[in-house]
This record gives structure tokens, C-alpha cells and sequence, in this order.
């Protein structure tokens, strides 16, 4: 029986596949000046705690977006999270950390952290609008060109708790 989608028009986040590595290191490449390897890739689908989805617009569509993240007893590690150039501003980052934040709730994950460049401000704002916060900074985080981390922080359930 085929899955049924609550609407027809819902991105597709999905478990990534071998066959999706090519779309997912063209994003990697558009997105980031010090891309992931293959290699690091194919090692993070093979580990345990490390989840790797990517995000359709519609059944069939190609990959647009993905998210890397680990989960660590009560802890999620968002390490990568990009939208491919051509299909940003369609909210597919924002499904795509509701996902993982559907996911930790869903395990009674307590919290939920990653870090982001202290440029990237649109990153930065969505992040907040999920309740994220700035933790500490690792300064010159980013090899490259040594820009500074923000780390974030999401305590789930701390909305619920307060009202």
C-alpha cells in the first residue's frame, strides 16, 4: 500500500539513498567553500547515530535540500543543513530542522544543537524562529577563512513547560 501524504503539495523528507549522493554533493559544492567529501558521506550513512535526510518537492522531484544530524542518547547535533542555490526561499531549510525537531520530540530528545556561521544571518534568524538560541561561539570555526561559530541551542518541550 502506498504512503498517504496529508497534502499532495507537502516537501518529501526522506532517508538518504547511495543513489541520492550525486544530488546531495552538487548542493554541498553550491552551498559551502569547504565542502564534505564523498568519502565523509558515505561514512556518515553507515554510522548508527547518524541520520541523513534529504527533502523532494513532490514524489519523483530531485533533491533540493538535506540535513545531516546525529543523535546521542537525549542530544540531536545538527552538522549540515543546506538548500541547493536554485530552490532557496521556499522554506525547505525550515522543513527540514521541523523535522528534526518532530524527530527528537518523537525520542525524547532533550535538546537539540549546531553551529553557524556568524555571517549567516538568514540561517541565524530561521534557527531563533524555532525557538534556537546563541550558547557561546567557537572562534575560527570555520578553517577556510576562520570565521567564528554561533553555537545554538534548542531545549524541547521548554514552551510547553512554561504555559
Amino acid at each position: 500500500m502506498a504512503a498517504i501524504r496529508e497534502r499532495d503539495d507537502r516537501p518529501l523528507v526522506l532517508p538518504m539513498t547511495l543513489p541520492d549522493l550525486d544530488e546531495v554533493m552538487e548542493i554541498e559544492r553550491e552551498s559551502f567553500t569547504a565542502p564534505w567529501s564523498r568519502v565523509v558521506f558515505r561514512e556518515e550513512m553507515t554510522r548508527d547515530w547518524a541520520y541523513l535526510r534529504v527533502l523532494r518537492p513532490a514524489p519523483g522531484a530531485p533533491v533540493v535540500a538535506f540535513v545531516n544530524f546525529w543523535l546521542v542518547r537525549d542530544e540531536i547535533h545538527v552538522l549540515n543543513v543546506a538548500v541547493h542555490p536554485k530552490h532557496r526561499r521556499h522554506r525547505y531549510g525550515s522543513v527540514l530542522i521541523q523535522y528534526v525537531c518532530d524527530f527528537g520530540r518523537a525520542r525524547d530528545v532533550r535538546y537539540i544543537t549546531l553551529e553557524v556561521r556568524r555571517s549567516n544571518h538568514g540561517a541565524i534568524q530561521m534557527y531563533k524562529n524555532f525557538g534556537f538560541r546563541p550558547i557561546g561561539i567557537r572562534p575560527n570555526y570555520y578553517v577556510e577563512d576562520r570565521e567564528d561559530a554561533i553555537v545554538m541551542l534548542l531545549t524541547l518541550g521548554e514552551a510547553t513547560e512554561k504555559e
